[in-house]
This record gives C-alpha cells, structure tokens and sequence, in this order.
C-alpha cells in the first residue's frame, strides 16, 4: 500500500525528478494527444508535456494566476519513492471546486487502488471535481463515480457530482513552450533524423489522430447523454 500526501507546496527535488520522469515515460497516458513513441514526434512532446508539468510545480511556489496542488503517493516501505501523483488547479473564487489537470501511477504499482486513493483525497476536499480522459478511459473514472459531463477537444469530460461549473479555473499559457527555442531545436535534431517527408507524415498521423479523437470524444458525450 502507497502512503497518501496532500501538498500544497513544491515536492522537494527528488520527487520533483521523479514525478516529471513519470510524466516523460507515461506521454501516452498523461498527453490529450494520445501520442506513441512510434511517432517521431513522440520526443518533441516528451519534452512539452514534460515542461508544462514543471511549470506547474515552480508554480507551487507562489507569485502565478494558477493554483496547483499535488496529491503523492510514496512508497511505504521506501517513502523517497514515487509511487504515483495527481496535480490538480484549484478554482480561482471557489476553494470546493478543482479539476485533475495530470495523473499517473508507475506501472509496477497499478491495479494496486493508487490511482484510486489518489482521486479519494481530491474529493474529499472538494465537492466538485472535474477532469477529462480519453474515451477508453471513461469507464474507470465512471467506476470512481464520476459522470460524463461532454467533450474537451480529443478527450471526454467527467466531474465528481455529475454537474458542470461556471467558476473560472486559472491554467498556464503553454504556447510559449511549443514557440521555444528549445523545442525548434528539438524539431531540427528530428528533421534531421527522420527526414522531411517522415516528419511530414509524422505531423499529419497527428493532425488525424487528433481529428479522429475529438470526433470520438463528442460522440460519445452526446451518446452518454441521451
């Protein structure tokens, strides 16, 4: 069993270097795009992905719009280890309402009740809460109790209470991470390695990818809805 910690501020950083190394190897998981390592671009989001959870934690900090908190679970034979975490945003006006932004649980550790025990903290601290998955996901968040509420782009949007809410939730402005030097360096080494034509491929598997989610995703929502 994982030993259950509720942070509001920024894990030191050991866990820090964990939790974004969870965040790198479990891109799939944790990125609304879905995307695999068999996509060349799959290293170009490792490390956008990567960055805007970093982000999120230098905000734990203080001085930013945004309210991120951490819910940890550690190893309870070896407590420096991360078993799984959930960052979650906080509404700006209204301290009972959240939404799940990331979550992730190391393999070794699921189908354990981590993930689980992770999202219990977060409800019992807020009456609302709301996060968003992949349609393959849903049906587990639904076994949690939660309810489908309509789509977010590629991804289906659920909440604790089954109701949606008006109260503004301050998230970061990633843009700048995808214009960033470091990201059109990345670009090049792979345009480099792969060639034009495949990273060309590689932008339009995306693009279709995407397209074919976020229409699966409204489906669904409608259909669940009915």
């Amino acid at each position: 069993m994982s030993l259950i910690h509720h942070s509001r501020s920024a894990p030191s950083e050991d866990i820090k270097s964990q939790l974004l190394q969870m965040v790198v190897d479990y891109l799939t998981d944790i990125s609304s795009l879905g995307i695999t390592p068999s996509n060349p671009l799959y290293q170009l989001y490792q490390y956008g992905v990567g960055y805007e959870v970093h982000q999120y934690l230098e905000a734990m900090s203080g001085g930013r719009e945004v309210r991120p908190e951490l819910v940890l679970a550690l190893d309870e034979a070896q407590p420096e280890t991360l078993d799984g975490f959930a960052l979650f945003l906080r509404a700006e006006h209204d301290p009972s309402v959240c939404t799940v932004a990331y979550m992730a649980v190391r393999a070794s550790k699921r189908r354990r009740g981590v993930a689980r025990a992770l999202l219990d903290v977060i409800e019992q601290r807020h009456a609302h809460v709301e996060l968003a998955c992949v349609v393959s996901k849903v049906s587990w968040f639904e076994n949690m109790g939660f309810q489908v509420i309509g789509a977010q782009g590629p991804q289906v949007k659920l909440s604790s209470d089954g109701e949606t809410t008006d109260q503004p939730i301050a998230v970061l402005d990633v843009a700048p991470i995808y214009a960033s030097l470091e990201v059109r360096q990345i670009h090049a080494y792979l345009l480099n390695q792969h060639g034009r034509k495949a990273m060309l491929e590689a932008e339009k598997k995306r693009d279709r990818q995407l397209d074919h989610m976020t229409r699966q995703a409204a489906t669904f929502a409608r259909d669940s809805q009915i």
